[in-house]
């Protein structure tokens, strides 16, 4: 039987609630961290896409966690439009570092939580690269933009019937950032991927391999 461990991720006075698979404590797989989409429109971290993704990365034995922003399901906290998402993004990466290190650490976000996580990358050297899907550049505005460039591998996912994080102004966007970089566009996804989520799961899981 799996085990997922169930805790909190303390950043300063407020509490992250947050799932954690460890594979072995030799291990030196890197880790996946998973970042749900905005949480005013209803995003958690058992969302299709992360759920689709955390589930995944579980049956193919890769370390990952996931948790919710401040003030979502039984994480405490104010909602604070971006700030206080970034710091807890970066309490979380601290949590794992403490674990260990030398860890490794991806970033996998979807919307809003691509928009942060991206934004974190360059955070710490252990950061080796991030999947970006359906960043909402121009929901989220230039400051995110600018903060997840980098020269760390980046794999950006988007589906070609996205009317929130459009689809007709993701080449612009995309070429902003500089190389390595790779994208996956899939045909007939909106920006919510009901149905897409195996499709998504598998790009990861090639994009995770190539960086080890």
């Amino acid at each position: 039987m799996v085990e997922i461990n169930k805790l909190f991720i303390e950043n300063i006075d407020i509490k992250l609630e947050a799932e954690y698979f460890i594979v072995s404590s030799k291990s030196d797989k890197p880790t996946i961290l998973l970042l749900h989409p905005h949480p005013q429109f209803g995003g958690n971290m058992y969302n299709n896409v992360i759920s689709g993704i955390f589930n995944s990365l579980i049956d193919n034995n890769i370390p990952c966690l996931r948790f919710n922003f401040r003030a979502v399901g039984r994480s405490s906290g104010n909602h604070s439009n971006g700030k206080g998402e970034l710091s807890d993004t970066k309490a979380c990466i601290d949590f794992l570092l403490d674990k260990d290190k030398k860890r490794r650490i991806i970033l996998c976000g979807y919307s809003y939580g691509a928009a942060i996580g991206c934004s974190t990358i360059n955070y710490k050297e252990n950061l080796i690269g991030y999947i970006s899907i359906s960043f909402p550049w121009d929901f989220m505005g230039i400051e995110y933009k600018k903060m997840a460039q980098s020269r760390k591998p980046k794999l950006f996912i988007q589906g070609n019937r996205d009317t929130i994080a459009l689809y007709e102004k993701f080449n612009e966007h995309y070429n902003y950032y500089l190389e390595p970089k790779e994208f996956l566009i899939i045909d007939g996804a909106d920006h919510f991927y009901w149905g897409y989520e195996k499709q998504i799961s598998e790009k990861v899981l090639t994009f995770y391999n190539s960086l080890i």
